[in-house]
């Protein structure tokens, strides 16, 4: 006992969004230390890992054969738990180096997925324990992501919150510390990306990859017409004759590819408003929707679902680590933890 206590006192206590498409980490003492993609580069031939986060989307769509960027987590949970564990070896490592630390063995917060399985919950907490973490603690997403966006989560009044990652999409009623109404779609920021590269294809005959789609959705997607016209210019590979070919792009050929997908975002919103108790409801209409979620920066996404719910709604101020944040607040108060505190799959 004496001996872990001695290794503590050099570890420093993590807060992990271990997200989709980014892992973020929070430390109490620096806040937001780490903040990568989360991939991982492989050489297949030696099984050797070159590069894991921004390094390792460098070379996303641009490596050799034997040569594999990896993604290791499908729309929030784990689908590779040994690329997943040498990833989160590393970055708690990177949060370690500038200590003396010969072994970093910290207590680890992670968010997780609503609808998350048992088997995948054990996924989170044994790669975690493997990459150096001495205790696991899981909170859901919707509930980090609340207190994040500094909302009353442990009042009687109900909030609303929709947290648009690149996996998933979480839509949860959140009351008295604990989600009362909530529903998760496997449609999120990459899937927006798929919406254009499918219509970048079918339009203009022209491949383009996830990198350039994304940074076409951040430039000039937009849910709702904007006050002045959007415009890029993007390079991709003609489909008829395989040479470069250049062109424009405008909002709203963008705000067309994207429709049906949002549309579906909203009609879940609506769905949940439906079946939330009428008290609550009252509630939400009175407090607004928040929106979280590196996704949900999409330009006038707010506006569209104010429109079509008749409910105020805002974006949560730097909203892509509203989750990290949260589970912050929540490492530094154990009391507030242990009301929202998950039960690990070992208590069960």
């Amino acid at each position: 006992m004496a001996f872990r206590d001695f290794f503590t006192k050099f570890s420093k206590d993590l807060s992990i969004d271990l997200g989709t498409a980014n892992t973020l980490v929070h430390t109490q003492d620096k806040g937001i230390v780490i903040n990568e993609p989360s991939i991982v580069a492989i050489n297949l031939k030696t099984d050797e890992i070159l590069a894991i986060g921004l390094e390792a989307k460098k070379m996303l769509g641009k490596t050799p054969a034997h040569i594999q960027a990896i993604k290791p987590l499908t729309d929030g949970v784990i689908s590779d738990f040994e690329v997943t564990e040498k990833m989160l070896k590393y970055f708690i490592d990177k949060v370690h180096s500038e200590n003396f630390t010969l072994v970093p063995r910290p207590r680890v917060l992670i968010g997780m997925p609503l609808d998350i399985t048992e088997v995948e919950k054990k996924a989170i907490e044994d790669s975690a324990k493997s990459a150096g973490a001495r205790q696991v603690l899981l909170v859901e997403e919707p509930i980090a992501a609340a207190f994040g966006a500094r909302l009353p989560v442990t009042e009687a009044d109900a909030t609303m919150i929709v947290d648009l990652g690149a996996g998933i999409t979480e839509i949860a009623v959140i009351s008295l510390s604990g989600v009362v109404n909530w529903k998760n779609l496997r449609l999120a920021g990459n899937h927006l990306n798929d919406d254009i590269i499918q219509y970048v294809r079918e339009e203009f005959n022209v491949l383009i990859g996830e990198q350039l789609a994304e940074e076409i959705k951040i430039k000039v997607g937009t849910a709702m017409i904007p006050k002045e016209m959007l415009e890029m210019m993007v390079r991709g590979r003609d489909l008829i004759n395989g040479l470069p070919k250049e062109f424009k792009i405008y909002d709203g050929q963008i705000r067309e590819a994207l429709a049906r997908d949002v549309a579906q975002i909203i009609d879940n919103i609506k769905i949940i408003l439906e079946t939330t108790p009428p008290e609550l409801v009252s509630d939400i209409y009175e407090h607004g929707i928040v929106l979280t979620g590196a996704g949900a920066q999409l330009r006038g996404l707010d506006r569209a679902i104010a429109a079509a719910t008749k409910i105020p709604v805002r974006l949560a101020d730097d909203p892509a680590t509203c989750v990290v944040r949260g589970l912050g607040i929540l490492l530094a108060d154990p009391e507030l933890l242990a009301r929202v505190l998950v039960p690990s799959t070992g208590e069960i």
